[in-house]
């Protein structure tokens, strides 16, 4: 048990230095995407004729509630003090709006997408490849063709083919949104069936693509261990299929469970795309209208979002590599 806790510690070590990195990153690149977030947002408050001194006094004042009258390394410290004080800055484009409220209300949306289509992506792609592996014929040539048919096709494409077929030519589901236009959110039942019906198409274009993707990794590490010599011998001892298909699936899931966690991890960026396409209010929609405004808070605290997802999901992946594979122990006690 102390080994273990030796090896948790140097792992958190190593994940906090590159929070720091990442944040010192996350700070610095959305100062790097051209424009003036200011004189955007000046000549969209102002219209038609308006003195050059007033403007000026405008432009002064949002500059200076923002803070980037400052120089570089005194912003970077504001920021960071905020960050641990749990304030992500106010939006520049939608002020006075907290950055973290506006995250607080696209992130549930993201997260009823994302983590269904991930988890059930992860389990049905990996059994899938494991059992066709290990039963072969026409189940694993099916399985690996249609696999890369579907892994190969982007988030985005797969989104328009289905947008096309079932919402435009057959239109049994909307063609966008999260829910029908002009309604409010609420917890009734006639509000969540109506999200379930415009969650459907965006949920099934990210699943049918982490499917392929999980059971063509599976199948290969399945493949390998198929003919390692305990299923021979379990096979000799008159094993079920059931059961050996099992032990299969257990020694072949450890490089998946880090392509799980990396998948959670990035689930933000994952979802840009397929929420424009079917224009869901998620964090990625969040995200890319905040980088074309040039909203500096926004963009920062949704990339720091995204980077402690990524960095937490790592850490936890290596947690359960050290709690599943009984030679990381070993390594750890000095006995490999």
């Amino acid at each position: 048990m102390r080994t273990f806790r030796r090896y948790v510690l140097a792992k958190a070590g190593w994940y906090l230095l590159a929070l720091l990195l990442a944040m010192a990153l996350n700070f610095s690149l959305p100062r790097l995407i051209p424009g003036n977030p200011v004189t955007v947002i000046v000549s969209r408050t102002v219209s038609g004729d308006f003195p050059a001194e007033s403007l000026e006094r405008i432009y002064t004042t949002y500059v200076r509630e923002f803070g980037l009258d400052q120089p570089v390394h005194v912003q970077f410290l504001t920021y960071l003090a905020g960050v641990l004080r749990g304030d992500w800055g106010t939006s520049f484009m939608l002020y006075p709006a907290k950055v973290r409220d506006l995250i607080g209300q696209a992130l549930p949306w993201t997260l009823a997408l994302q983590v269904p289509s991930i988890l059930v992506g992860w389990l049905l792609g990996n059994l899938l490849g494991a059992v066709a592996a290990y039963t072969g014929g026409r189940l694993d040539t099916g399985v690996l063709t249609a696999s890369l048919l579907f892994s190969n096709i982007p988030y985005y494409g797969l989104a328009i083919i289905l947008l096309y077929l079932l919402a435009v030519q057959l239109p049994l589901f909307p063609t966008g949104g999260g829910y029908t236009f002009g309604s409010l959110p609420n917890l009734s039942w006639t509000f969540l069936a109506d999200a379930a019906r415009h969650h459907a198409l965006p949920f099934l274009s990210l699943v049918l693509v982490s499917i392929g993707g999980q059971a063509i990794g599976m199948r290969e590490m399945a493949l390998y261990e198929v003919s390692a010599d305990y299923v021979q011998y379990g096979k000799m001892l008159g094993l079920s299929d059931r059961k050996l298909i099992r032990y299969v699936f257990r020694n072949a899931s450890l490089p998946q469970i880090t392509g799980m966690a990396l998948s959670l991890g990035t689930m933000v960026a994952g979802a840009l795309v397929t929420e424009m396409v079917f224009s869901y209010p998620g964090i990625g929609s969040l995200l890319f209208t905040a980088i074309r405004q040039s909203d500096y808070p926004l963009i920062q605290g949704i990339t720091l979002l995204v980077s402690v997802a990524v960095l937490l999901a790592n850490f936890l992946a290596d947690l359960l590599y050290g709690l599943v594979d009984p030679r990381i122990r070993a390594a750890q006690r000095g006995e490999r």
